[in-house]
């Protein structure tokens, strides 16, 4: 009985879906299956695959031949890498622990290098929805504040406070110059007093004056 390791598929219409099976050659290709022992979507950005290394290997060791697609599955797996590495042991070139220490750092990477690729086309993805809905981030230039026009009861009631203390500053100012004009107030009127004094000298001054005419006119008649 020739044995093969090949897709069965599944899903709907448009949307394919595979099993990875061990079957007989001659039974249909979704017909009866000896073991399941993955799955294959081919819609994802990688394939999601998933697949029993271990199961793969044996049914390689004895003698099921993969088909193409298969074929191509198991060496993205590292199913055949495996393989080469046991023929390495086989040939005394290094032992098994070292071969499973490689193929693990060898699973490792590649899985490594499979996820950036997923997380890779996710941002891909986001960006072209966001760009065919409308709501990528598009660069706008900054727009000034808006000048705050509340302000100004504010500064004027800071006038009216600075006017009322340079008032009060002043007020002690005008009343010592008040002061200081009453006490100058007597001064003034003494001044006037003494002003006033001398007129009845003069008086008496244009008095003699008068009585002294009469004589003087005497003499020039003479």
């Amino acid at each position: 009985m020739a044995v093969k390791l090949r897709l069965q598929r599944r899903g709907r219409k448009a949307a394919p879906f595979y099993h990875i099976v061990v079957a007989d050659s001659r039974s249909p290709r979704d017909g009866k299956f000896i073991e399941k022992i993955g799955t294959y979507n081919p819609l994802t950005v990688p394939a999601a695959i998933e697949l029993d290394r271990d199961r793969a290997a044996h049914w390689i060791s004895v003698g099921a031949q993969p088909t193409d697609t298969v074929n191509a599955i198991l060496r993205f797996k590292g199913v055949l890498y495996a393989k080469h590495l046991q023929k390495g042991v086989a040939k005394g070139a290094f032992d098994q622990a070292k071969a499973d220490e490689m193929l693990a750092k060898w699973i490792e990477e590649k899985e490594t290098r499979i996820e950036k690729q997923r997380e890779e086309t996710k941002d891909a993805k986001k960006k072209f929805v966001a760009k065919v809905d409308g709501t990528a981030k598009v660069k706008v230039k900054p727009v000034p504040p808006p000048v705050e026009v509340e302000a100004a009861p504010e500064e004027e009631a800071v006038a009216v406070e600075a006017e009322e203390a340079v008032a009060e500053a002043a007020a002690p100012v005008a009343e010592a110059v008040e002061a200081v004009a009453e006490e100058a107030s007597p001064v003034a009127e003494a001044v006037e007093a003494v002003a006033e004094e001398p007129a009845p000298a003069a008086e008496a001054v244009e008095a003699v004056a008068e009585e002294a005419a009469p004589a003087a006119e005497e003499k020039t008649e003479e």
